[in-house]
């Protein structure tokens, strides 16, 4: 089969592996149908230290179930089914609290004790009952691509509206203008929001984050998108703030804009964020702060009804399309913000 590994700085391609096979009872093999690349993917691609051997890459898959292990029960073959970023095994403590990502029996796809990861033809699913939600719509069925956003980004979005608190005419603040950043505008909306401020120095992005429901664009950034958000809040900042980057700078803005006793939900996974947190400023202001690795899978039914039903489509993230083969091309399109996330046909 054909799938990505990762050999290096900005090394990706596209090479024949063995295809997998059931390991344990509980586990199912999927046959991808569309695949993706996060904007995690690109840590690993820019990292100047190459892994000790080329390694499979991507989370953020759906596909066919074409076998299934002994123990499996409530999936069949034939299934179409949406693969969470995280394999869970449904039954444990955390997984029974909604935190799947917390399983004790879980893991991420493309480590190497697993068999495969998201960017190739076919993967073992390790917990697959816990696991994958079984789709009720077929292979050509032109919602697909909404409903891949659900594996990550659209569930991670949604994870961070939810964590800063997000009501009924919630006042936002969304910084990140990533997938994940657009996908939280759209989930700030889905929740009620009655202003959304989406922070965004790319017109283009900022023009689908006004289709996703963002009522303020505020173009600039560091402490003049401080000073922008408090003089557009009388000063007094923003109740709900969304991190949605993960770095230094989007961290500082959050703790600007954020307005006192307000919450930011962060799901920016942590990167080049060297000086800490002003934690005694935390304090004095009673600031809440919530969030971290997003439960895909608890979310993921609610968010499928709402794709089915027309009400939710986050697909306008994916704004270049390519198949498997081009995947190194779409690595190197996100890298260069060419592209905002890059869909991939299998």
């Amino acid at each position: 089969m054909r799938a990505v590994l990762h050999h290096g700085e900005r090394d990706v391609r596209v090479e024949t592996v063995p295809e997998p096979v059931l390991t344990e009872p509980t586990d199912a093999l999927v046959r991808v149908t569309l695949s993706c690349i996060c904007g995690s993917d690109l840590w690993p691609y820019r990292r100047t230290t190459p892994p000790e051997e080329p390694s499979r890459i991507g989370h953020e898959f759906l596909g066919v179930v074409e076998q299934v292990g002994a123990d499996v029960r409530t999936l069949r073959v034939g299934d179409l089914v949406i693969a969470p970023f995280k394999h869970s095994c449904g039954e444990c403590e955390f997984c029974l609290r909604g935190l799947q990502t917390s399983c004790v029996r879980g893991g991420f796809y493309g480590t190497p004790e697993e068999a495969g990861a998201g960017q190739g033809e076919m993967v073992r699913v390790p917990n697959a009952d816990g696991t994958l939600v079984v789709a009720p719509v077929g292979v050509d069925d032109p919602r697909l691509p909404a409903l891949l956003t659900l594996s990550d980004v659209m569930a991670t979005g949604h994870h961070a509206a939810v964590a800063a608190g997000v009501g009924p005419g919630s006042h936002v603040a969304v910084i990140g203008d990533g997938a994940v950043g657009l996908c939280g505008v759209l989930a700030a909306r889905r929740l009620g929001a009655e202003r959304i401020i989406l922070l965004s120095s790319h017109p283009d992005r900022a023009a689908i984050g006004r289709t996703f429901g963002a009522t303020d664009v505020v173009e600039v950034r560091g402490d003049a998108a401080v000073e922008r958000v408090r003089a557009m809040t009388d000063g007094l900042g923003v109740p709900h703030v969304m991190e949605c980057v993960g770095m230094q700078g989007s961290w500082d803005t959050a703790l600007g804009i954020v307005k006192d006793g307000g919450r930011i939900g962060y799901v920016g996974v942590p990167n080049g964020v060297t000086e800490g947190l002003a934690l005694g400023r935390i304090f004095r202001r009673n600031v809440t702060i919530a969030g971290g690795v997003a439960p895909a899978r608890a979310y993921l039914p609610e968010l499928m009804a709402d794709v089915l039903d027309g009400s939710l489509d986050p697909s306008p993230v994916f704004d270049l399309e390519l198949p498997l083969e081009q995947a190194p091309e779409g690595y190197a399109a996100m890298d260069e913000r060419r592209a905002i996330k890059v869909l991939l046909r299998v």
